[in-house]
C-alpha cells in the first residue's frame, strides 16, 4: 500500500487532506517560495486538528543554504521549540557553495532536535554529487527520507535517476518522491511498488497553482490509483 504526503498550509487545509485519505502531511507556510517555516502556533493548531503524522518545514529562506551565523541560531531555536509538539519530524536541507551538504548547519540543527527524524528535501536535487550527497546523509541517523522529484529532464529521465538514487539509498534512506509532479505522474508512481511514498502539492490543488485550494476529490482519485 502506497503513502501519499500532502503540503498543507493550515488546520483546515490539514483536516481536508485526513479525510480525503492523506497518509501524512508537510506543514509549510508560503508556498510560491518552495516552502519556510510556519509559525508555531500553525503546528500546534494542526497537530491538534488530525491524526496522521505531520512533518514540519524548517526553512528560513528561500535559498538553499543557511544564510547567516543568525539564521542558524534561529532554525536550531525553531528546531528545539518544534520537538516539544507532537509533530513526526522535520523537513529541511542545506547546501555550500561547492554544492555539497552543509554537514556543519546539520549537526547544529539535528542537535538541538535530537528527537525529531527528518526528510532532507529538494537540497539534495542542488548537489553536484548526488551519491556522495547520499553516503554523507547517511551518517545522520535523524534523516529517513530524502524528497526529490528527480532532479531536470524527462519523466522517463527523472523516473530512472530515483531508481539509482533508491537503490543506493536503502536500507537507511528512503526516496519520497514529490516536486512539481504533475497528477499523471503521480499516478504512475502510485502504481510503482519501487516508491512506496509520494509526496504532492500542486497535484492536490484545483488549479494546479499554490494558492489555489486543495481539491479532496483529487487527493482520494491519487489513493485510488495505487
Amino acid at each position: 500500500m502506497h503513502k501519499l504526503e500532502v503540503i498543507v498550509t493550515s488546520a483546515p487545509e490539514a483536516q481536508v487532506a485526513e479525510t480525503a485519505g492523506a497518509d501524512r502531511l508537510e506543514l509549510v507556510r508560503d508556498l510560491d517560495t518552495g516552502g519556510l517555516t510556519p509559525s508555531f502556533e500553525t503546528v500546534r493548531r494542526v497537530t491538534e486538528a488530525v491524526s496522521i503524522p505531520v512533518r514540519v518545514m524548517l526553512r528560513e529562506n528561500a535559498s538553499m543554504c543557511v544564510a547567516s551565523v543568525r539564521e542558524l541560531k534561529i532554525l536550531q531555536s525553531t528546531a528545539a521549540q518544534l520537538q516539544t509538539l507532537p509533530i513526526h519530524g522535520l523537513v529541511l536541507g542545506w547546501v555550500i557553495a561547492s554544492n555539497e551538504v552543509d554537514i556543519a548547519s546539520l549537526e547544529a540543527v539535528l542537535s538541538a532536535a535530537p528527537k525529531c527524524c527528518v526528510t532532507f528535501h529538494r537540497a539534495f536535487e542542488h548537489l553536484a554529487d548526488p551519491f556522495a550527497g547520499l553516503q554523507t546523509l547517511k551518517n545522520f541517523r535523524q534523516i529517513d527520507r530524502i524528497l526529490t522529484g528527480g532532479g531536470p529532464g524527462t519523466w522517463p529521465e527523472r523516473k530512472a535517476r530515483l531508481r539509482a538514487w533508491s537503490k543506493a539509498a536503502a536500507p537507511e534512506i528512503s526516496i519520497l518522491v514529490g516536486g512539481g509532479l504533475a497528477q499523471a505522474e503521480v499516478a504512475d508512481l502510485m502504481a510503482d511498488p519501487q516508491f512506496p511514498e509520494v509526496h504532492v502539492g500542486r497535484a492536490a490543488r484545483t488549479p494546479e497553482e499554490n494558492n489555489a485550494p486543495l481539491d479532496a476529490a483529487k487527493i482520494a482519485s491519487l489513493k485510488r490509483t495505487q
